[in-house]
């Protein structure tokens, strides 16, 4: 055996032992290195004749299999094992999976956040993974869009402060921490911005637009440190963001320094040949995206021989693949895959995956996501549980035994309460009855877990949301993936509405629990409604004529449009996908155990025809309504109940005038006039009262929370940089104007919420 080549001597530089490393490479093991490829169907023929330098979507046993296909090849170069951890280990069976990223969202708490991306990169690195595509930073907009439950919502102030806590939850104290995995940024930049909510759309988007909302979240997560970048399916102005100089080369590597990794999403490559139709054949589609600056090309197996042409043809040129694998190697060596390939550890498993203290976690986390819309007083449930009965006691309060009627089809479908990325959300085939059933609690199993023990609890599904069908257009996309199957809304059913009815008129609390399923969500899932689909709209109906008070909870992906019979409920609790523990946090809340916290992240549309929705609109249009339906939204940005009432007084500038370097200053009184405590999120915004060129009406700036026990009072400081006070002119510059703005302060994005104050920037 010969002496150990330096790119395996622990003891040297990074940069010395990629250099040796590639100097002893082949050009195919060189394009190998670049390609990251489904193990759906198998790993050796991935391993030992595409030299794949990174695997995603493997099943347990082939992860363990492609680690040792990989110890017998010429360099034995370590893979980078990559799956969607979304929220929680998606598709391990028995990993802890958490509220959508949109629930996350609703605690507004970064460091609720940061928790759990930390104890999901915990899981995770013990099962052989070390790169999750998480978290996502696009801004949701159209909310037809398939993959609003993967956003923070659509203000790109609390995407940074959530993206980034999330960055440092993954990557914990440094890629050499055994418990850290790569974060991946995405989708960079612009995807969620649709043509009519179609996923993977055309997006209609200016620079200047990418610079005023779009990126700034991005350059966040860059500057804090997060180690990849993965690429949007779309076009923006004809030109694929894969292949887009602008955006890769000028902003991303140029303007913010990015050394990082970036990666392709899925089959981007290919798609500029058979969908985009931008390239004619692979050579030229892979010479694009190499020059480009493309790193990682994902799920496009054709990359391997398309580049080696490309090469051969002179179209790129093997010091341009050297620099792309140079970052891939770079990685690797930083991670220590060469000493320690972090190689599946089944005791490690067994001590951390699905652990008590991750549980709780997951509970902390969907009791603060869940977030209180309406209440006319019928919440909490009079004669409910105390804090201090801990799930079985009758309650003092409680003057007879009561009964709950939980009805609706999410009551008590467990599945559909995790969301996408989830075990059964279709893309894990070794997953195919999704995350044990053990594991999950409903709405219906948190009522029998939680009423008093003389309570009774009744169930009825009452409605049934949809069937599914062969798509028309085919079973399979033109690149061989299969296409998802076509929704068929199911109609209403007169005896599961009269089984329902039956329940709420015999019972002294009814709960309807409503939303939508995995069938309406994700990748190629966009809708073209945002109505309850099947019969839930006639369930709600019929309940709401029965008289008795009705409280709807809504599980659900993205908000929807709810119909009068909802709107006129006593009480409504939006919770988006909360997790595996989710159903217990909605019974604990209704039954007042817990206090709600939540706060939306983004606002529900009245209508479907009123998309786009979100706050922050620029200013300019005829009128403030259309001519048949409002524009007001149902329930806006930042809004959200407790149990208790929360007065806001006294805001006072402090600074009143200040220049950019300096910081604005003010103060507000927040008062806790009701019974019980209350956690509220103090909300501050801005306005640039004249502006060079159009800009939104207000933006979020800052916000805090703060604890107020019944009958509080606090004075809540702000301190805002007038840096922060910024919009992008027309030449598409990040600049403070000097003149006149208004400070904001309220519970919500709502006008008639928010107290006002003036401050002037000089010049």
């Amino acid at each position: 055996m010969g002496p150990r080549p330096p790119y395996l001597d622990p003891e040297l530089p990074v940069a010395e032992r990629v250099a040796d490393l590639l100097g002893r490479m082949t050009l195919p093991e060189k394009v190998g290195q670049m390609l990251q490829l489904n193990a759906k169907e198998g790993v050796r023929h991935l391993v030992e004749d595409l030299h794949a330098g990174s695997i995603l979507h493997a099943s347990p046993e082939r992860v363990r299999e492609a680690a040792v296909l990989t110890g017998r090849t010429r360099l034995r170069i370590p893979l980078l094992v990559a799956e969607d951890c979304i929220h929680g280990h998606s598709f391990w069976e028995g990993a802890t999976i958490y509220p959508t990223q949109l629930g996350m969202a609703a605690t507004w708490d970064p460091e609720l956040v940061e928790r759990i991306a930390r104890a999901t990169a915990v899981e995770v690195a013990a099962t052989g993974v070390h790169w999750t595509f998480s978290p996502v930073l696009c801004i949701t907009r159209d909310l037809r869009w398939g993959r609003v439950s993967e956003t923070f919502g659509e203000d790109p102030h609390l995407i940074g402060e959530l993206a980034s806590a999330m960055v440092r939850g993954y990557q914990g104290d440094g890629l050499d921490d055994p418990t850290a995995i790569l974060a991946c940024a995405k989708h960079f930049a612009g995807y969620s911005e649709t043509q009519g909510g179609r996923d993977a759309s055309e997006a209609d988007i200016s620079r200047r637009k990418l610079r005023s909302w779009f990126l700034p979240p991005f350059e966040r997560v860059a500057k804090e440190g997060c180690r990849t970048f993965m690429l949007g399916y779309q076009s923006m102005d004809g030109v694929p963001v894969t292949v887009n100089g602008w955006l890769l080369d000028e902003v991303l590597r140029g303007e913010w320094g990015y050394t990082g990794t970036l990666v392709t999403d899925w089959d981007n490559v290919g798609r500029m040949v058979w969908e985009q139709k931008v390239h004619a054949d692979y050579a030229q589609a892979s010479a694009a995206a190499v020059r480009a600056g493309n790193d990682v090309v994902m799920a496009t197996p054709d990359f391997f021989q398309g580049a080696q042409e490309a090469v051969a043809q002179g179209e790129v040129t093997e010091a341009e693949i050297d620099a792309a694998v140079r970052r891939i190697l770079t990685l690797k060596f930083e991670l220590g895959l060469f000493e320690n390939p972090r190689h599946p550890d089944a005791d490690r498993q067994a001590e951390v995956i699905g652990s008590g203290a991750h549980a709780a976690l997951n509970l902390e986390a969907a009791r603060r996501s869940l977030v209180l819309l309406t209440n006319d007083g019928t919440l909490p449930f009079a004669g409910g549980l105390t804090a201090d009965d801990e799930g079985r006691g009758r309650s003092a309060a409680a003057d007879r035994p009561r009964t709950v009627a939980v009805v609706g089809p999410n009551a008590d479908d467990a599945q559909t309460q995790l969301g996408d990325w989830a075990g059964s959300s279709g893309q894990a085939d070794w997953l195919p009855e999704g995350q044990p059933r053990a594991m999950i609690r409903t709405v219906l199993d948190g009522f029998r877990d939680h009423v008093p023990a003389d309570w009774t609890v009744a169930y009825a599904p009452g409605a049934r949301i949809l069937d599914v069908g062969p798509d028309p257009e085919g079973a399979f996309f033109p690149d061989g993936q299969p296409r998802p199957e076509a929704v068929v809304p199911a109609a209403p059913d007169a005896r599961l509405i009269a089984d329902a009815v039956a329940a709420a008129e015999a019972a002294d609390h009814v709960v309807a629990v409503v939303g939508d399923r995995i069938e309406l969500v994700g990748e190629g899932r966009s809708t073209a409604t945002l109505e309850l689909v099947g019969g839930q709209v006639a369930l709600l109906d019929a309940l709401a004529a029965t008289g008795k008070p009705l409280v709807v909870v809504v599980i659900s992906s993205k908000p929807l449009v709810l119909p009068p019979s909802a709107l006129g409920a006593a009480a409504i609790v939006y919770a988006a996908n909360p997790g595996m523990l989710g159903g217990r946090a909605i019974a604990e809340l209704l039954l007042g155990l817990i206090e709600p916290t939540g706060r939306l992240p983004l606002s529900f549309a009245r209508h479907a025809g009123q998309q786009p929705t979100y706050y922050n609109q620029v200013r300019g249009q005829h009128g403030s309504r259309y001519a048949d339906l409002t524009q007001r939204p149902a329930f806006v940005f930042g809004e959200g109940l407790s149990y208790s009432t929360v007065t806001y007084t006294d805001l006072e500038v402090l600074t009143a005038v200040v220049d950019e370097s300096e910081t604005v200053r003010a103060r507000v009184t927040v008062t806790n006039t009701g019974a019980r405590s209350a956690l509220e999120t103090v909300q501050v915004y801005v306005s640039d009262t004249v502006t060079s060129v159009t800009w939104a009406e207000k933006e979020l700036k800052a916000y805090r929370q703060v604890e107020l026990a019944p009958g509080q009072s606090r004075e809540v400081l702000v301190g805002l940089p007038a840096a922060a006070c910024t919009l992008v002119d027309a030449e598409g510059r990040r600049v403070v104007e000097p003149g006149r703005f208004e400070l904001l302060v309220g519970p919500s994005s709502r006008d008639e919420a928010l107290l006002r104050g003036e401050f002037t920037v000089k010049g």
